[in-house]
C-alpha cells in the first residue's frame, strides 16, 4: 500500500494496512487507487486481489474453521467484546478516515463508527445466548432436540456508503456463530476495512477467521469463491441489480444467501403530523450521509394541510447546510462518492423540472473540485418521474402532495422496493393502521432514523432476502439441526 501526502498523519500509524489480509498476514501491493472525493486527488493505493489470492483467502478461512467452530461462546464473546472497545477507542481516528475516503460529514462519520462498534458489543452477547429448542412430538414417538450450528465459511460483501458498519454488521454475527469469513469491501472506501481488521487482529481474531481482499474485479473473485464448496454463506449489500446477479451465481453451488438491497423510501407527512418534528426528521431521514443511505427517505408524501408550511421549512433547513468536504468539522453536507453518481443526481433532477417540477433550493450541480451537489429540494414532481421510481442516493428531497390516506398508501407502495419508510402523524392509531399496509421491511414512526444494532435490518419485494442485526442477525449465518431421539 502507498499512502500519500493529504493522506499521512491522519491517525494513528498502526491503522494503516499493508495490502491484503489472508490468514493472519498482510500481503503488500496496488493497482487500486482510492480517491478523495472531496477533491478527486489521490488519497492511498491499495493491492488488487487475483482470483489466487481469493483461493488462498478461501483456504485460509477452511484452516481456521474447526478450531473458530469449536472455541466456546464465552471466549468468541470476549474477542468481540475487545473489538468493540477498540473501535470505540480509535473512534475519532476511523471517524477521520472514512470521511476522508468516504467523503461523509465527520459528525456523520464519527456516528457511523459508534454505530458499527455496537455491532460488535451486540453479538458479544448474542455469542452466548444461542439457543437450541426441546419438545415432544404429538404423536409421542419420540423427543424432538434442535441445535444450531455455524453455517460454515460466510464471504461478506460490503458497500461504500458504511464501510465501517456494513462491515461490522456481518462479521459481528458470522464471527458470534462460529463461522470463517472473507470481507470484500467496496474498492472506493477499503482503507476503513483494513483498519478495522487491524483492530481485529489485536483484539485477539485467530489468524484466518477474518480475511480481507480489494479487487477491482469484483465479479471474478465473487464467482472463484462461490463456485468453491467449503464456501457455505454470502452475505451482501448493494444494489439490486447486482444482488439478482450474486443470487443467480449462488444458485450454482446451493450456496445461502443474504441480500440487503436498493430502497425507495417513502415519507409520508399527514395533516395532523408535528411540523417541526416531521422536519427534524426528515431532516435525519434524508441528509444522512448526505442521503447516500438505503435507508434515506426517497419521496416525501404530505398532506395537502401541510403541504406548503412542510415545503417551506424543509427548503429553509437544506438551504442552511454548509457544503464543503467531509473531514472539515463545520461540513454539513459532504461530497458524493463519484463524479458519476453527481451524474445520476443531476439526470433525475433535470428529468424531473423538465416535466414541471420547481426546485425551491439547489437543483444544479456545484462546480468546483470534488464531487459536490447541494442540498435540493422539489415541489410539484410528477408521480411518474424517474426520480420516484429510481433510487436517488444524493441529497434531493422531491415533495409530492396527496390528500387522504389511502392515497398516500398506494403512492408508497408504488414501488418494486419495500426497504423503509417513515409516517408522521400525532394519532399513532393511524399511523399504525397505515403502516401495517405499506410494503416495506422497517417502519420509522415519528422517528427519522431506525437502525439500531438490536432490531433486524432488511427489507421485503425487491430489497432483499434475510434480515441483519437483532437477535434474528446470527441465525443467518447458523443452520438449525434436528435430532429425532429416543430414550
Amino acid at each position: 500500500m502507498t499512502f500519500h501526502a493529504k493522506f499521512s498523519g491522519y491517525a494513528d500509524p498502526a491503522l494503516h494496512a499493508a495490502g491484503l489480509y489472508i490468514g493472519g498476514k498482510w500481503q503488500s501491493g496496488s493497482g487500486i487507487t482510492v480517491l478523495d472525493p472531496s477533491t478527486g486527488n489521490l488519497l492511498a493505493e491499495v493491492a488488487d486481489a487475483a482470483i489466487e489470492d481469493a483461493q488462498r483467502a478461501v483456504d485460509a478461512a477452511d484452516a481456521a474453521a474447526a478450531r473458530w467452530r469449536a472455541t466456546p461462546a464465552r471466549q468468541r464473546s470476549e474477542i468481540l467484546r475487545r473489538w468493540y472497545q477498540l473501535l470505540t477507542q480509535h473512534a475519532e481516528e476511523l471517524a477521520t478516515l472514512i470521511a476522508l475516503e468516504n467523503g461523509k460529514a465527520l459528525a456523520d462519520a464519527r456516528g457511523e463508527v459508534a454505530y458499527a462498534a455496537e455491532f460488535f458489543r451486540w453479538y458479544a452477547e448474542e455469542a452466548t445466548r444461542i439457543s437450541g429448542e426441546f419438545r415432544h412430538t404429538p404423536s409421542g414417538s419420540h423427543n424432538i432436540l434442535v441445535d444450531h450450528e455455524p453455517i460454515g465459511i460466510a464471504i461478506l460483501i460490503t458497500p461504500w456508503n458504511f464501510p465501517a458498519a456494513m462491515a461490522a454488521r456481518k462479521i459481528g454475527p458470522a464471527l458470534a456463530a462460529g463461522c470463517t469469513v472473507i470481507l470484500k469491501p467496496a474498492s472506493e472506501t477499503p482503507l476503513t476495512a483494513y483498519a478495522m481488521a487491524r483492530l481485529g487482529e489485536e483484539a485477539g481474531v485467530p489468524p484466518g477467521v477474518v480475511n480481507v481482499l480489494t479487487t477491482s474485479n469484483p465479479g471474478g473473485i465473487t464467482n472463484a469463491m462461490l463456485a468453491d464448496p467449503r464456501v457455505r454463506k454470502l452475505s451482501f449489500t448493494g444494489s439490486t441489480g447486482v444482488g439478482r446477479l450474486l443470487l443467480a451465481e449462488a444458485a450454482k453451488s446451493v450456496v445461502s444467501c443474504s441480500m440487503e438491497l436498493g430502497g425507495n423510501a417513502p415519507f409520508i407527512v399527514f395533516d395532523d403530523a408535528d411540523l417541526e418534528a416531521a422536519l427534524d426528521g426528515a431532516m435525519i431521514a434524508k441528509m444522512r450521509n448526505a442521503g447516500e443511505a438505503c435507508t434515506a427517505a426517497n419521496r416525501f408524501y404530505v398532506q395537502a394541510g401541510i403541504h406548503d408550511a412542510f415545503v417551506a421549512g424543509l427548503t429553509a433547513r437544506m438551504k442552511s447546510l454548509k457544503i464543503g468536504p467531509g473531514y472539515d468539522p463545520e461540513t454539513q453536507c459532504g461530497p458524493m462518492i463519484t463524479q458519476n453518481a453527481v451524474r445520476k443526481i443531476d439526470r433525475l433532477v433535470s428529468e424531473a423540472l423538465a416535466a414541471g417540477a420547481r426546485a425551491t433550493t439547489g437543483g444544479k450541480p456545484l462546480t468546483e473540485n470534488g464531487y459536490f451537489y447541494p442540498p435540493t429540494v422539489l415541489e410539484n414532481v410528477p408521480v411518474n418521474a424517474s426520480i420516484a421510481r429510481e433510487e436517488i442516493f444524493g441529497p434531493v428531497a422531491p415533495v409530492y402532495k396527496f390528500e387522504s390516506d389511502d392515497e398516500a398508501i398506494r403512492l408508497a407502495n408504488n414501488t418494486e422496493y419495500g426497504l423503509a419508510a417513515y409516517i408522521y402523524s400525532r394519532d399513532l392509531k393511524r399511523a399504525m393502521k397505515v403502516g401495517k399496509r405499506i410494503e416495506t421491511g422497517m417502519l420509522g414512526i415519528n422517528r427519522g432514523l431506525m437502525s439500531d444494532p438490536a432490531a433486524p435490518f432488511g427489507g421485503v419485494k425487491q430489497s432483499g432476502l434475510g434480515r441483519e442485526g437483532g437477535v434474528t442477525g446470527i441465525l443467518e449465518f447458523m443452520e438449525p439441526k434436528y435430532y429425532a431421539v429416543d430414550y
